[in-house]
Parts: structure tokens; C-alpha cells; sequence
């Protein structure tokens, strides 16, 4: 999260951030100060979040709504962030019922590389929470995808993908 709020300033006062990564309850604040633009914030994972995430958001930008996406965690891996599928409904029915300053916009996973599994459950969990939710499918985003395996993504219904690496090259690894 520092290395966006170092970089936000740096660039054009026009530039839509969109906020990806864990994001932990005392880091809410920076990030919505330290970000001008911020458009989206994708790693919704807890209520605790969303709620700070609103409570700050209306200081911050009165009047506004700052788009988010819940994080699923489709691949069930440990080291992933995320809320089981089995969770989503309670945490997306807290982003729209109590947190009028965010604005629901669909869902995002970071699935397993190479298991094309983790896409077709999260358009699923779309499709099962527009319904819930009394909207269409295609009305709420799907955040999926890097560069390797975008493509695939994106014919499983992707309206949003991260290509980061073919853009600007591999990160080197964190130590």
C-alpha cells in the first residue's frame, strides 16, 4: 500500500486508482488521503474494512461514493485474501445496507494461476448475487485475471483485468 500512496502524487491529478491488495483497518485512512483519484478500492474482505472504508470516505469526499469490490477468495488458498463464496452475500448485503458512502460494484479473485476454475466460480457467485440482489449479471463487475491468464478471463466474463507485468515487466521478488 505505500508504494501506490508514494506514486499516486506523482502522477497526473486525472489518473483513476484502483486500490488492490490487502487492506488492513489502520490503513484505510492513509490510503484514502494519500491516493487523490482513488476510483475503486477492489479488496473489500471484511465488514470491519468496509465500514472504515465508508466512516472515512464521507470525511474525506462528502457527498461522493467510492466504488468497491468483495474480494473472494475462489482458489481457498491460505496465503489468498478474500471471503469464502459462502460469506459473500452477508458481507456484500453489509456494503449496500450499511455503508452508504460505498458503492457495490461487483466482485474481485486473485485465483489460483493456470485453474481457469477460480473465473467460472466467481461469475457464478455473480450470477447467484444479482439474482439475490434483484440486478442483471452484467451489471456487477468481475475483477479477474493477470496478464498470463487474462484472455481466459476475460471469455469467462472478466469486465476488468490486471496486466501490470505485460505493461511494465515482472516485479522483482519481495525479500
Amino acid at each position: 500500500m505505500n508504494e501506490i500512496i508514494e506514486k499516486a502524487p506523482q502522477l497526473p491529478a486525472d489518473v483513476e486508482w484502483h486500490f488492490i491488495g490487502t487492506l488492513q483497518s489502520n490503513k484505510v485512512k492513509p490510503l484514502l488521503r494519500g491516493v487523490p483519484g482513488l476510483a475503486y478500492v477492489e479488496s473489500v474482505s471484511s465488514a470491519k474494512v468496509a465500514s472504515l472504508l465508508d466512516k472515512h470516505w464521507a470525511q474525506e469526499h462528502p457527498g461522493t461514493r467510492l466504488n468497491v469490490l468483495v474480494q473472494i477468495n475462489t482458489s481457498g488458498e491460505d496465503n489468498k485474501d478474500g471471503v469464502e463464496a459462502a460469506e459473500a452475500p452477508a458481507l456484500v448485503a453489509h456494503v449496500i445496507d450499511a455503508c452508504p458512502n460505498l458503492a457495490f460494484r461487483g466482485l474481485m479473485t486473485i485465483g489460483r494461476p493456470g485453474d481457469v476454475s477460480c473465473f467460472d466460480a466467481l461469475a457464478q457467485l455473480r450470477d447467484k448475487l444479482a439474482s439475490e440482489l434483484g440486478g442483471l449479471p452484467a451489471e456487477l463487475e468481475l475483477s479477474m485475471g493477470m496478464s498470463a491468464d487474462y484472455a481466459e478471463a476475460v471469455r469467462r466474463g472478466a469486465t476488468s483485468v490486471r496486466i501490470g507485468s505485460s505493461l511494465f515487466g515482472a516485479r522483482p521478488p519481495k525479500t
